[in-house]
């Protein structure tokens, strides 16, 4: 193991150094447009970020819907280390849904917020200064009834008349809040704006060096990460991120990037962070493959050409001292984890060893069906590897009884040349049906065929398809994104057959379809009873 590695698994210092990292990858994340995780995709992500060291997991907005509810409380109810954490408005209602979703946990957090600055209020909530000041207290108040850990973010902070904001945040204090976020909720600030706005607030409001001063930054102008460092060197010591920087609009502060930035630059910025570095990579394929959103080959850390070299220059530097032109080891983000795990004639209990020690307890019928799958591949494959059985076990945890399942399919060409197909899909109900299709070419006519089964017409909207490993018998992951009636999903199958995989994303494509569906109508319903008027969130 090089020094690189051991020193990002056992990092340590000042307590008063250290920045907590606050992952809102399954509340702000998952708002981006086409993602629709189920409750057990959630856990997964949440379990991985547990194994990744994270303080603080938001794992979600439970009044939004029934379906989120379920969501983080499955989560408050097994992922254990991390405290969870549950963003509620400042109705009274918000807040009781927020408890009842996290009070199982080992660390429950509230997250409450109001909007301060005058645009918010005058055009949005429609209210005074006067009736935020008041909500912000109550909601603190009442929050602190359930547990003594309570965060508080005035929206649009970095937007705010910084002495209403400092009278807010001192009153939400005075109440009992512990943390206090300050949200660039627009993405709108820039470095030096952002860290003056968090040291004018510790000059007015003295007390806010008794609680954690928290980061919450947007990437609309492609400055979160820059913003959430320069908070930190005025103060904060807690920063709010997303793994691959997933979130409403442009996204969130990367997770990734942030933490490998304090964790390269330590002697230079002296904080740090208690995450093991090693699950970096890990988790940003995690999520990648659950929310189909892909990881761009020139993203820092996680990309796949981070730690690339293309120009011959480079090459013979970094063959002669790898330092020339890398910063950080790629063993220290886990990209050089991807050893051999198992040979073709592996049994199910070299399986599930294989599958613990990456991180997955999993037993029962859905290990029953990875070692399906494992034999399939290590037929084709001719070294299985522990990037090949994360695909395969995700891919398996994906699946459902109240899913749309892509069964069987068989491909022909017409007299014409023209590609034609036959499917069977089982419906969520248990039916199975068959439908037939022609297409440009046998992906298409495959969809035609899926749409042609399943009654529904879903407008494919973008297609793409990556390799898992390298080589020429590598497992090809294929993520689509469809339209049905205006509500746009993705989904992500996985196989060593291009074929079968795009049959896979296609079926879970329209299964999140009829999820959001389901998740939209539970929304307006608890929009409607609650009729609150400040929806937006941080």
């Amino acid at each position: 193991m090089t020094d690189d590695v051991q020193q990002s698994e056992t990092q340590s210092g000042d307590p008063a150094d250290r920045v907590k990292i606050f992952d809102t990858t399954l509340r702000d994340g998952e708002q981006s447009p086409g993602i629709s995780l189920n409750a057990q995709e959630k856990l997964e992500i949440a379990q991985q970020l547990s194994r990744l060291n994270v303080d603080i997991i938001e794992a979600g907005f439970p009044i939004t819907s029934p379906g989120d509810f379920e969501a983080v409380q499955m989560i408050a109810r097994n992922v254990e280390g991390p405290v969870i954490c549950a963003l509620a408005r400042t109705g009274f209602q918000d807040i009781d849904a927020a408890w009842n979703a996290i009070k199982d946990s080992e660390r429950p957090r509230i997250h409450t917020f109001i909007a301060t600055s005058d645009l918010h209020i005058e055009r949005k909530l429609r209210t005074t200064r006067e009736d935020v000041l008041g909500q912000a207290k109550a909601a603190v108040a009442h929050a602190r009834q359930y547990t003594d850990d309570v965060e508080f973010s005035p929206e649009d902070g970095s937007r705010s008349d910084v002495d209403f904001m400092a009278e807010v945040v001192k009153a939400a204090i005075d109440e009992g809040a512990t943390t206090i976020n300050i949200p660039d909720t627009t993405g709108y600030a820039i470095p030096e704006e952002y860290a003056e706005i968090l040291r004018g607030l510790y000059e007015r409001v003295p007390d806010l060096h008794k609680v954690t001063l928290s980061t919450h930054c947007h990437q609309d102008l492609g400055l979160a990460v820059a913003n959430s460092f320069a908070g930190v060197l005025a103060g904060a010591r807690q920063v709010e991120c997303a793994v691959n920087g997933i979130g409403e609009r442009a996204g969130n502060a990367s997770l990734e990037e942030f933490v490998m930035l304090l964790h390269t630059r330590r002697p230079a910025v002296g904080v740090w962070t208690g995450i093991k570095t090693r699950e970096l990579s890990r988790t940003s394929r995690l999520v990648s493959r659950l929310t189909g959103y892909p990881v761009q080959p020139n993203k820092a850390i996680v990309g796949r050409n981070a730690f690339a070299h293309e120009a011959g220059i480079h090459q013979d530097g970094v063959l002669k001292e790898r330092r020339t032109y890398e910063i950080m080891d790629a063993e220290t983000v886990g990209l050089a984890s991807n050893a051999l795990v198992l040979g073709k004639h592996s049994g199910r209990h070299a399986l599930k060893n294989a599958l613990e020690e990456l991180g997955y307890k999993i037993d029962g019928e859905t290990l029953n069906q990875a070692f399906k799958r494992f034999k399939e591949i290590a037929d084709r494959k001719k070294e299985v590897t522990a990037m090949d059985l994360e695909a395969i076990v995700s891919d398996e945890l994906r699946d459902d009884t109240r899913a749309y399942s892509f069964d069987w399919f068989d491909l022909h060409t017409s007299s014409d040349g023209e590609p034609k197909a036959q499917v069977k899909v089982t419906k969520p109900d248990g039916e199975q049906v068959e439908g037939h299709g022609t297409g440009d070419g046998s992906i298409d006519a495959i969809f035609a065929a899926i749409n042609d089964a399943t009654g529904l017409t879903a407008r494919l909207a973008e297609y793409r398809v990556e390799a898992v490993t390298s080589g020429q018998d590598a497992i090809g992951e294929v993520s689509v994104v469809i339209e049905v009636d205006g509500r746009m999903a993705a989904g992500q199958g996985v196989s060593t057959d291009t074929v079968q995989a795009s049959g896979r994303a296609y079926a879970r494509a329209l299964t999140n379809v009829e999820r959001r569906r389901g998740v939209v109508d539970e929304a307006e319903g608890a929009a409607a009873s609650a009729a609150a008027p400040n929806h937006a969130v941080p």
